[in-house]
Parts: structure tokens; C-alpha cells; sequence
């Protein structure tokens, strides 16, 4: 490799797989993207699934929160891994070993059985801080939140289209002639197959680094002996994980819950609610990309500090959007005003990891996987709403959009630039976009 090609980019050429950088972004969205529609390839099934294996709505809620708690452990895992390893290896092994509980899960035959399997395929969601961890190491940092949005954008949008497709898989093995209980157990082996080809093409096509893999550059060594605990300390990264609760954690508990939601409120069949909850994820296919890009601009003009404050309105709209939704008297009321969450929800996304690699550059694996890991916590926490039976699907949307703007509220107050970042962030962001 000539000096040149072994440097992060200073130019996005997205229709591009010419170079390692770029080989890389595309094979790191893409396995997201299939982790993210094994993750979440059961949502759109569970009105089947429901139905078979007698599920209350205590329990349902219970498989909500298991989906995305082992998540929490396993982002903050693989964050130290990618610092340590190298994004490569531990992608190659989370796909390898995360494929096995989406394979199995048509073992399961009673509730207590499937919350276990829901519990070990959640564990695949820690592949979003390898996505950003990769990403970050493979672009310069004026384009890191717009490459980063890119990447987290393109894989969340796994998310929708599993919602649109598993359902029609569903279908498919329907028509030859399997029953519905089995239909969706045999369903799941499409996705299990799709994260073996992802780990086949992260070993093939991709390296940790520009320069090359950790151990070829003897960066592995010194990862290991390298824990930076102080930024515990820093509150910045906390509020980020705080805000990443709002924005993604809100995403995923949608995931789960909306085909269930549309089939119970609207009297949808199951494949018109897979459709249209496939719709909110399908906005990822440029709503989360466009908050990076909007972030990095912000940056470019006004710092951390600007960013600091784009993210606080962004949460504010998604706020007030979720009320509208949880409000909504009608199917066409409540599409338009998903649709509108959705937006700066996405845009939310983006615009929180346009900020997450300046906090601490040492430690962006560390950061991403606690503020990674903070998604996944709020969609834990929301997820309790929806089990309790007193509590209506309508009104905990409506709970969670007030909590949101409570949020809103704090990121906007929240200091953003310190001395340290500031000087940081101008060194960063006052490069020339590359001709």
C-alpha cells in the first residue's frame, strides 16, 4: 500500500469500494444491517408467535426488555474488544458465535425457553459499536459523524426490511405447505445464514486500520495494557448515553413493538403491520445519515458546542412527535406522525455519534460501546412500560415522548467544549474538504 492509501479518508465516495477504507465501510454497514434483521427478525412474528405459545402481555413485555438487556453487557464488552483486538476479530467471532442462538431459536417450545434465545440473540446488537469503531478508524475526523451516520443508518435500516420481509418468509414456507408454528421457527434459519456470509466477507475485505490489522502493526500490544478509566468522569459521556437512550433505545422498542401495536389498535393483519413497521425503519435509509451530515456542518461552524445543541432540538421534535403518534385518533394520523418522530429520531441517532468520537479519541471504543450500550438501556427501560397491564400501548408512547423532552432539556444544558475539546475539536474540524 502506498503512504496515502494506508490514512484515514478526508473524502466520503460512497458508490466507491476502491481502497480498504472504503471496502471496509460497506462490509461494516452490511453487517450490522444483517445483525440488525436477525435481532429483530422475531418482532414482526410475534402475533404468530404470541398466539402459539400463549403469551400474556406481561410476558410479551418480558421478551421486549430481554431482547435488548443482554445487549447492554455485550456493547460494553465489545467496545474494550475493538480497543484491544481490533474491530476485525471481533466482529468475526460475534457473527460466528451470534448466529447459533437465531439458528436455535426454533427449538424453543415453551415461554421460558424462547426469553433465553431472546436473551443470547440480543447479544448481536453489540455489532453497532463495531460499526462505529470501524468507521471512526478508517475516515478523517471532519467526516467521521457523516460516515458514521452513513454506516449506523444503512445497518439500523435492517430493522425495516426485516419487518417487511420476514413476514413474507413467513408466508412463503406457509404456502408449501408448514403450519404457522412452524413457519416461523424455520423463518429464523434465513438470517443465521446471512451473519456466516457477513463474517466470511469481514475476514476477506476488511482491515482493522488503514495502515492494516492491529497485530500487523503491533497496535494489539499496546491496546491491552491501555484502560482508561477517567472517562467515567466525564460527564459529556453520559449525557450522550443519556440521549442515545432517548433516540436509539426509543428505535429499538419500536422495533419490537409495532407490529403488535398496529395488529392490536388498528386490526392490521400481520403482514400489513410488518409493512408499515417496516416503514419506520426503513427511514434509516437517509434520516440517520442526514443528521450526521447536519452535525458535521454545525461543527464546522460552531463546534462541539453546536452539535451539542443540534442533538437537544432533535430529541425535542422526537418529543413532541411521540405525543402526536401516541394521540393519534385514526391509522392515517398515526402513519403521518410515525413518520414524523421517525425523522428526528433517526437525525437524533446520527447526530449523537457526530459527537461521540471527539469526547475522548483515546477511547472511542470505550465511549461507544457505553454510549452504544446506553440505547440499549433505554430501550429496556421503555420496555417495562408495555408490560404492565394497566398501562395501554397509546399511553406509554405518550409517557416515553414526555420523558424525551425532559431530556431534551438536559442535553441542552449540558457543556459540550471544554478547553481541551475545544482546542481538539478546531484542530479536527478546520481541515479543507480534500478537492
Amino acid at each position: 500500500m502506498t503512504k496515502s492509501s494506508e490514512k484515514p479518508l478526508e473524502k466520503l465516495n460512497l458508490f466507491s469500494i476502491k481502497g480498504i477504507q472504503m471496502r471496509t465501510f460497506h462490509v461494516t454497514w452490511l453487517m450490522f444491517f444483517v445483525c440488525f434483521f436477525g435481532w429483530f427478525g422475531l418482532a414482526p412474528l410475534m402475533p404468530t408467535i404470541r398466539t402459539e405459545l400463549g403469551l400474556s402481555k406481561a410476558q410479551v413485555g418480558n421478551l421486549i426488555i430481554a431482547s435488548v438487556a443482554s445487549t447492554i453487557i455485550a456493547r460494553l464488552v465489545i467496545g474494550r474488544l475493538c480497543d484491544v483486538i481490533g474491530p476485525r476479530k471481533a466482529a468475526i467471532w460475534l457473527l460466528s458465535l451470534g448466529s447459533l442462538p437465531v439458528f436455535l431459536v426454533g427449538l424453543a417450545d415453551s415461554y421460558e425457553t424462547f426469553l433465553l434465545f431472546r436473551l443470547a440473540i440480543g447479544v448481536i446488537g453489540a455489532s453497532f459499536v463495531i460499526t462505529q469503531y470501524h468507521t471512526s478508524m478508517m475516515f478523517a475526523p471532519k467526516i467521521k459523524g457523516t460516515a458514521n451516520a452513513i454506516t449506523g443508518g444503512w445497518g439500523n435500516l435492517g430493522g425495516g426490511v426485516t419487518n417487511m420481509v420476514m413476514p413474507l418468509i413467513f408466508a412463503a414456507i406457509v404456502g408449501f405447505g408448514y403450519t404457522d408454528a412452524q413457519a416461523w421457527r424455520y423463518a429464523m434459519i434465513v438470517p443465521g445464514l446471512m451473519m456466516l456470509v457477513a463474517a466470511f466477507l469481514y475476514w476477506k475485505y476488511t482491515k482493522d486500520t488503514p495502515a492494516g490489522n492491529f497485530d500487523e502493526i503491533n497496535k494489539e500490544k499496546s491496546a491491552a495494557a491501555k484502560t482508561d478509566w477517567s472517562i467515567l468522569a466525564d460527564w459529556r459521556v453520559w449525557a450522550l448515553t443519556l440521549a442515545y437512550a432517548m433516540c436509539f433505545g426509543m428505535e429499538i422498542t419500536f422495533d419490537n413493538i409495532a407490529a403488535l401495536h398496529f395488529v392490536d389498535s388498528f386490526g392490521l393483519s400481520q403482514s400489513s403491520a410488518g409493512f408499515w413497521a417496516g416503514v419506520f425503519g426503513f427511514m434509516n435509509i437517509f434520516a440517520r445519515a442526514m443528521g450526521g451530515i447536519v452535525s458535521d456542518k454545525t461543527g464546522l461552524k460552531y463546534g462541539l458546542k453546536g452539535k451539542g445543541i443540534l442533538l437537544a432540538i432533535m430529541l425535542l421534535l422526537e418529543g413532541f412527535g411521540l405525543v402526536l403518534f401516541a394521540l393519534s385518533g385514526s391509522f392515517v394520523l398515526a402513519i403521518v406522525s410515525m413518520l414524523t418522530f421517525a425523522l428526528f429520531l433517526k437525525m437524533a441517532n446520527g447526530a449523537t455519534y457526530g459527537i461521540v468520537p471527539f469526547v475522548n479519541e483515546k477511547n472511542v471504543g470505550m465511549v461507544s460501546g457505553i454510549v452504544g450500550a446506553g440505547g440499549n438501556l433505554g430501550g429496556m427501560a421503555f420496555g417495562f412500560l408495555f408490560k404492565v397491564e394497566s398501562i395501554s400501548y397509546v399511553q406509554a408512547f405518550q409517557y416515553i415522548g414526555y420523558i424525551i423532552i425532559l431530556v431534551s432539556i438536559i442535553i441542552l444544558i449540558t457543556k459540550f467544549s471544554t478547553e481541551k475539546t475545544q482546542a481538539v475539536d478546531a484542530k479536527d474540524l478546520s481541515l479543507k474538504p480534500s478537492k
